[in-house]
């Protein structure tokens, strides 16, 4: 083999469990590895056949399915780069993204073509593919499938090359594309198995969206790689959720924790068969201890972790015999990753001491695409990515997280950063000054919140309220992002250097 990367699995799990279930997928649809590979040998051929060659970027947009991991691997075969596309995003969102990774070819579900169309348009997309089986004039990726040689493709490739681009919000507002090498996504896929235990008997249901890199690689693909099965999920509904865990003997479950929260309310969680759950692994913020009681009343208990979409995701991981004695924390270094604490000058500091995380392994990511200065600034100079939050290392090196230094909301699992949201609302006729923080929900963990002054000569017709701020951001960006709730006041709090004590105004308007 030439392939040392991610093109490479399913050629090795066709050899090793040919006839083992890879995918569930709705209802009835089951899908050996034998299947999901020779189906990504299909779709190699079909992009190679339409001149997608090593190092081109192809985009795929959908809700979870099994074309997804389909695509991907297909992908990977051919030294090509994968670019999946959040389908919460607005046409402005995904037409950025487009052209910023410039996408040769995109494969999406029909459901999004008209958000989309703009974008290929701008980012003159050569071709265009849609999932399913498509019409008379344009056939879709079932069909081209079945047209395609089953032949596996053995490009060159190395596990330092690129193997996928996942958009991220920037700190200014502009998206940026992290590169995440076929390395990285293995050494995370290894870092899962090794501190949560993946068995190759595992069956993992996955709810959370794959574009998401948690879901992907900390989800799907640890559990390819020891040839377990996934059962896979368009969304979340938990009355499905629980009866999916009684009816295919779940193991293994990912969520955030209203995922949980949500689980535990619903009429069927008493009566529901948990008894085969043994790994419950819960990211985006830390567990709430109301959640824990109602988990461990039934005898379950969860992984917790923290990472980022720089570190492919996972950087930490507190295994569920410590939850309790050190609750709070995001627990250790995953097996291959490390962590150190670093004042503002870069100088480590003492256990105890909060200073900035930096995080080094071979899961943490290339660089950002295309963005040579904000990449040199992500790491020091002896190569730690800086993650940009504060927190320190208790005695026994456990990892606590103090507070985010990038003011970066996370809302139900989304990342939101609100650079992004206040440059548009910056934008609307009346508005001086704009803050856009994080205010908690029970629900969703916490939500954006928009502060804003107005300008002296602004009309009492014009004064934004949150109807109308929402009424503007609608189709700009992805609906989690909009604000629920406009404040007007006089002024913002600001540092002597002009800077917006956010601090401040969660404290006002009950924030962390």
């Amino acid at each position: 083999m030439h392939n040392h990367g991610l093109g490479a699995w399913m050629f090795t799990r066709r050899l090793k469990s040919p006839d083992k279930v890879a995918l569930v997928f709705g209802e009835d649809e089951r899908i050996t590895y034998r299947q999901l590979a020779d189906d990504a040998d299909r779709v190699s051929a079909l992009l190679w056949h339409r001149g997608i060659r090593k190092g081109d970027a192809v985009a795929y947009i959908g809700e979870n399915s099994p074309d997804f991991l389909r695509v991907l691997f297909g992908v990977a075969q051919l030294g090509a780069v994968f670019v999946p596309l959040n389908t919460r995003l607005a046409a402005p969102e995904l037409a950025y993204m487009l052209s910023d990774c410039g996408a040769r070819l995109l494969i999406h579900d029909p459901e999004f073509a008209g958000r989309l169309a703009p974008g290929i348009e701008a980012a003159r997309v050569a071709h265009v593919i849609p999932t399913g089986d498509g019409d008379a004039e344009v056939p879709g990726l079932t069909e081209l499938m079945q047209e395609s040689s089953a032949g596996h493709a053995d490009t060159a490739v190395v596990l330092e090359d690129p193997a996928a681009i996942i958009y991220t919000s920037g700190t200014t507002g502009k998206p940026k594309g992290a590169v995440l090498s076929h390395g990285n996504l293995t050494w995370v896929s290894m870092n899962c198995i090794v501190d949560y235990d993946v068995v190759s008997a595992d069956v993992a249901l996955l709810i959370s969206p794959l574009f998401h890199v948690a879901s992907l690689g900390m989800g799907a693909l640890p559990v390819i790689l020891k040839g377990g099965t996934i059962v896979l999920e368009k969304g979340f509904e938990a009355g499905r959720v629980l009866e999916l865990i009684e009816r295919h003997r779940i193991t293994m479950l990912s969520g955030v924790p209203t995922t949980y929260q949500l689980l535990a309310d619903h009429p069927n969680w008493a009566a529901t068969d948990l008894s085969t759950l043994t790994k419950l692994t819960c990211g985006g913020s830390a567990v709430p201890t109301r959640i824990l009681n109602a988990y461990e009343e039934r005898g379950l208990s969860f992984s917790q972790g923290y990472g980022m979409t720089e570190t492919s995701p996972g950087a930490t991981s507190l295994s569920p015999s410590m939850t309790r004695e050190k609750q709070g924390s995001v627990g250790l270094p995953h097996f291959f990753t490390d962590i150190r604490i670093a004042d503002e000058n870069g100088a480590m500091v003492p256990r105890g001491t909060v200073g900035e995380i930096e995080i080094s392994g071979p899961n943490v990511f290339l660089g950002y695409h295309g963005m040579p200065e904000a990449t040199a600034d992500a790491f020091t100079a002896d190569g730690w990515f800086r993650s940009g939050d504060l927190g320190y290392l208790d005695a026994d090196g456990y990892l606590y997280i103090s507070d985010r230094l990038k003011d970066m909301i996370i809302s139900g699992g989304e990342n939101i950063y609100p650079a992004e949201v206040e440059n548009l609302i910056s934008d609307i006729t009346g508005v001086s000054g704009v803050a856009v923080i994080g205010v908690p929900d029970e629900r969703w963990g916490e939500v954006p919140w928009a502060v804003v002054t107005l300008r002296d000569d602004a009309a009492v017709d014009t004064v934004p309220d949150t109807a109308s701020v929402r009424a503007y951001l609608e189709g700009k960006i992805a609906r989690y992002k909009i604000p629920k709730n406009v404040v007007v006041v006089d002024e913002l709090p600001r540092t002597a250097s002009g800077k917006v004590r956010k601090a401040d105004l969660r404290a006002r308007f009950g924030g962390r």
